[in-house]
């Protein structure tokens, strides 16, 4: 058997193989190479919102507030990597964009994936992923798992707070747009200052910072191809400006003003 060495550990020859541009332009690389690397980011936040869920499960406040540091900290690379996307132009952009075909970002199951378990339900998850799919079946089995909140209020249970046996119990498939009871649980749980509260908090820059990257990702799509038509027959930015401002944990937004 052949000794590991750094290129074989990182499996560089798959890794530095899987770039093959489609044009002859020399910025379709860059392009390539930032969506690479998202998709590698998006799979290590799945990886660490799973991880995410088990310390809740087991009320783990300590090492869940580790997994959201890490979460918090990758999240701000990405957005980070948008600086690098705006450095092509328009032109340079258009110089090979028609080489996508139908390609296009919103056919990215792993981010749709991050959606689901961040608690988005409805249909246009699985748009741009054929039935029978791996990848509308991955959408399908996140949409079907309690999401991250619901691990959370079940910790809050398991603290003794008066979390609804209606919540408890709901079926994590169905949307979930907030309650004025969950609220009440969180005023009272803020009030105690202890470490469910500090998990609270970093849930909330965690969804702070998913619309941070949504706006960002927006203005770069807006200065890159303005209002026309995404590729692969999306709407483009038109469909990304519809997804600002739409929290995930929106009880924890909903009682800023009683605390």
């Amino acid at each position: 058997m052949d000794p590991v060495t750094y290129s074989s550990y990182l499996a560089l020859d798959e890794v530095l193989a899987a770039q093959r541009p489609r044009s002859g332009e020399p910025d379709e690389l860059l392009f390539i190479v930032v969506h690479q690397v998202y998709e590698l980011w998006f799979k290590q936040l799945l990886h660490e919102m799973d991880r995410l869920r088990a310390h809740f499960a087991a009320g783990d406040s300590h090492r869940g507030l580790d997994a959201l540091k890490r979460i918090l900290t990758i999240l701000k690379v990405a957005v980070a990597q948008v600086d690098v996307l705006e450095t092509l132009t328009p032109r340079q952009f258009t110089g090979f964009r028609t080489r996508l075909e139908a390609a296009s970002g919103f056919q990215s199951a792993q981010f749709r994936e991050l959606e689901a378990v961040l608690g988005r339900r409805d249909p246009g998850l699985v748009r741009g992923h054929p039935e029978g799919s791996a990848g509308r079946a991955a959408i399908e089995r996140r949409a079907g798992e309690p999401p991250v909140f619901d691990a959370y209020a079940r910790l809050l249970a398991g603290r003794g707070y008066p979390v609804a046996p209606s919540f408890l119990a709901r079926d994590p498939a169905q949307p979930y747009e907030g309650s004025e009871e969950m609220q009440d649980v969180l005023f009272a749980m803020y009030q105690d200052d202890g470490p469910e509260a500090q998990l609270a908090e970093r849930l909330v820059d965690l969804d702070e910072g998913l619309q941070e990257w949504r706006y960002r990702h927006v203005k770069m799509v807006q200065r890159t191809i303005g209002d026309k038509p995404g590729t692969g027959g999306s709407s483009g930015s038109d469909y990304l400006r519809s997804t600002l401002f739409t929290p995930v944990f929106p009880d924890l937004w909903a009682l800023r003003h009683r605390l």
